[in-house]
């Protein structure tokens, strides 16, 4: 087995495992001991992958950036999940989901969303299969991704705001949590990150590795290689990361790659650098790297981009992380707001603030002229135009 796929008991080192409240117990033993079997029948993949080719909208274009590339003096290639069906890469995993969650009779779904789009993505599939979709959201992030929140309402989602904490993303993964304990039985929770009890982190995992998937026979296709010499991705809980280095795990001719959130700098208080500035904690069910005090209370993030703003991180990136495989840079909010508007004007492509951060790491590659990159593009900037309408004062 893989040093980075997932352990029998849920681990990816020493990050992960299922840290579950007894009343969630029967919920989470259920998926883990379904989910594989499940998802390698011959009719589930046959519906899962017709939904990604002609509902998504994949494969998604693998774009040689010409004028990107000539910036920063490399090959840069973007990884289009911007095009997906909803605007992100969250709905290949939703897509997933809800077929489980159909194969296992449930027939509520509840999800938690930051930037917006995993509760759009939700929304969307429930509208698809007819299935009741709550989704949790916080207060703060309700108004600054409110075109996101219109969308899920008209899909027929009930928006519910998380109004604890820093009314951010934590909390209303916190909100989802307690729902699931009162409403076991008929509800399937769609996680939209790499992160949470065993076996979520691997269940998305997989259902985006998609992304690697197609990444190695496009380039392949362009450049006669299907192996890049980094592959870059913005990292909050991980799910584009995860899905867009997966195939390139066990390849250390592949570098990998990470951006995570550095908000107002690393060390001033408003942060979301989980990696520089975590340690070993359990947070929504999992034991992975989380920004916490001394005495083991969460600290409250902060990043521009709702879907970075989590003090938490995947077990498989914490794990890449300790064990040298991946090398992670982290973004301050300044940075992706430049990279993001460079990006619009460069190439005529708009990033969601969580993409810019990746796009902003391309200035501490330092890649050479013959190399190539590929950035996965995660999600498109329409939910963003007014904050960074605001930034720029445009």
């Amino acid at each position: 087995m893989s040093e980075f796929e997932v352990s029998e008991k849920g681990y990816y080192g020493r990050f992960g495992g299922a840290y579950v409240p007894e009343m969630l117990f029967p919920n989470v033993e259920e998926l883990r001991e379904n989910y594989l079997e499940i998802i390698a029948q011959p009719d589930f993949i046959e519906e899962f992958d017709s939904l990604l080719k002609d509902y998504v909208g994949r494969p998604t274009p693998l774009y040689f950036a010409k004028r990107l590339s000539s910036h920063f003096q490399t090959n840069i290639y973007l990884k289009r999940e911007d095009l997906c069906h909803t605007g992100a890469h969250k709905v290949n995993n939703t897509v997933g989901q809800i077929l489980l969650a159909k194969k296992l009779g449930k027939k509520k779904i509840i999800a938690e969303t930051g930037a917006g789009q995993h509760g759009v993505a939700t929304a969307t599939v429930c509208a698809l299969m007819g299935m009741d979709c709550t989704i949790f959201m916080g207060e703060v992030d309700i108004k600054r991704q409110a075109p996101n929140v219109q969308r899920m309402r008209m899909l027929g989602a009930k928006v519910t705001p998380a109004i604890s904490g820093s009314k951010t993303l934590k909390d209303a993964t916190n909100e989802a949590i307690r729902y699931w304990i009162n409403n076991p039985s008929d509800t399937h929770y769609i996680i939209g990150s790499a992160i949470g009890p065993h076996p979520y982190p691997d269940l998305v995992t997989r259902f985006q590795s998609v992304i690697s998937k197609e990444i190695k026979w496009q380039l392949k296709e362009k450049t006669g290689s299907e192996n890049p010499d980094y592959v870059l991705a913005c990292i909050g809980g991980g799910s584009n990361a995860a899905g867009t280095f997966y195939h390139f795990l066990d390849n250390k001719n592949v570098k990998i790659i990470g951006a995570e959130a550095a908000g107002k700098g690393i060390n001033s208080g408003f942060s979301a650098a989980t990696l520089k500035l975590g340690t070993m904690g359990v947070i929504h069910s999992c034991k992975t790297l989380l920004m916490q005090t001394a005495d083991g209370q969460i600290t409250e993030p902060h990043s521009i981009s709702a879907g970075l703003d989590y003090p938490g991180i995947g077990p498989l990136h914490a794990h890449l992380y300790e064990s040298g495989r991946g090398t992670f840079f982290s973004i301050t909010d300044d940075e992706a707001m430049q990279a993001g508007l460079m990006l619009s004007r460069v190439e005529g492509i708009i990033p969601a603030i969580e993409t810019a951060h990746a796009i902003a790491a391309l200035e501490n590659l330092k890649a050479k002229s013959l190399e190539t990159v590929v950035v996965s593009l995660s999600g498109r900037g329409d939910k963003d135009l007014a904050t960074y309408q605001s930034y720029f004062n445009l």
